[in-house]
């Protein structure tokens, strides 16, 4: 079945990680985000793949080319950011008058939960949550059969089943893209599916397993959940001193140097170095050209390309940018002494994060003085940087940060 993939999002609750890249361009176990969801597609019965894209970023096109995991790709450009609805609509000329499936570029969806919305189109994609106040709730018959309508992010959520953003609809569909502005001021394609609810039985299609990847710590799940499926082989130069236990992969070009532990499951991408006499260690992933030097522990976290913790770091669930540099002896703190979730700022809310363990993110650039300190949850910006010694207890862009770097003189 014909299938649309919406990757034109810039993502502005990921930042800083999205500050120089499209979200569904971010790295999740050494491919982007959206390569898994055109992967599942393909896998569940895709026939052909239109990819909407921005108008001023080739990044999306010019990894996929013309063809991925055996599905002709197609792209369509969408001009300005008005929602998922007008997205949907900058690829309908491409779309024959078929069925459709839609999915969004940067959620992870099971594949045998994929392949039963391909098989029981009319369907929605619906996920069981414990906090349905932020997602759009399904509505559906007593029997939940059929879904009937969408609530968005309601007070008092009716039931704890989502909506996906993964839909198959028949073709008339098409003719329902000229929606209204929601009172969010977007065209919605939840209110393409209302009228398809109207016109046809839409059956919701429970997924078994399924992310939306939309803040910085769901990259590290996303990673999670992908890192965790490696079969583990060795193409790239390992020191006969290394240990590698459980499921790594290390690509060509990449060197694991004398010395160093790896527990897998774990992605060592090309170029990259890892050692001497390093620990990496949990669900990490060590992009491109990045380093991991002597006596650096790593665990749990994402190393994006060109990262380095060169020697004497402590980088734990974390989430480190492009091109980014951690001074010797930096640490992060990635636990609350109260054992309570740590919160993290985001659109300058400070929400929990529901992860008893994360670190810190950092945005492209970003550099540390030596033996700087970073508390759990702090974010630095992109090019961002600390003094030696400097201990940062709260995220500089949110309140107590712009007063603890007036109280040392920086603002």
């Amino acid at each position: 079945m014909q299938t649309v993939v919406l990757a034109a999002g810039r993502g502005t609750r990921m930042r800083p990680l999205t500050d120089r890249r499209l979200k569904p361009m971010l790295p999740v176990a050494g491919r982007p985000l959206v390569a898994h969801t055109v992967e599942a597609a393909a896998e569940a019965g895709a026939s052909r793949v239109v990819l909407v894209v921005q108008p001023d970023d080739d990044s999306v096109s010019d990894y996929f080319g013309d063809e991925h995991a055996g599905v002709e790709l197609a792209y369509a450009t969408q001009t300005e950011q008005r929602g998922t609805a007008d997205a949907v609509r900058a690829a309908a000329p491409k779309l024959a008058d078929a069925p459709f499936v839609v999915l969004n570029g940067d959620a992870l969806y099971d594949h045998d939960s994929l392949a039963a919305l391909y098989e029981r189109a009319p369907a929605v994609g619906a996920f069981r949550v414990a906090d349905p106040t932020q997602y759009g709730v399904l509505l559906t018959d007593e029997a939940g059969e059929r879904v009937t309508g969408v609530v968005e992010k309601p007070a008092d959520p009716p039931s704890d089943l989502v909506n996906t953003g993964a839909y198959a609809l028949p073709a008339e569909a098409k003719r329902w893209l000229d929606v209204g502005e929601s009172e969010r001021g977007e065209l919605e394609f939840t209110d393409v599916l209302a009228q398809a609810c109207e016109a046809f039985p839409v059956s919701p299609v429970a997924f078994e397993r399924w992310l939306d990847v939309g803040r910085p710590w769901e990259l590290l799940e996303a990673n999670e959940w992908k890192l965790d499926e490696l079969d583990g082989r060795v193409d790239g130069d390992v020191h006969a001193d290394a240990d590698l236990a459980g499921d790594v992969v290390v690509e060509a070009g990449a060197t694991v140097r004398s010395g160093v532990v790896i527990e897998g499951p774990a992605y060592i991408d090309a170029g990259a170095t890892v050692g001497p006499n390093a620990y990496v260690c949990g669900a990490t992933y060590v992009g491109p050209e990045a380093k991991v030097g002597h006596a650096v522990e790593v665990k749990n976290s994402v190393l994006m390309a060109d990262a380095h913790a060169g020697h004497l770091a402590y980088v734990g669930d974390s989430v480190l940018g492009r091109a980014t540099n951690l001074g010797a002896g930096t640490k992060v703190a990635n636990l609350r002494h109260d054992g309570n979730a740590v919160k993290m700022l985001v659109k300058g809310d400070v929400v929990s994060t529901g992860r008893r363990k994360l670190g810190v993110v950092l945005g492209d650039g970003a550099k540390t003085g030596i033996n700087t300190s970073l508390n759990a949850g702090v974010k630095l910006p992109t090019e961002g940087a600390t003094r030696p010694g400097e201990t940062v207890l709260f995220d500089p862009e949110s309140e107590k940060g712009r007063r603890e770097r007036g109280a040392r003189g920086d603002e």
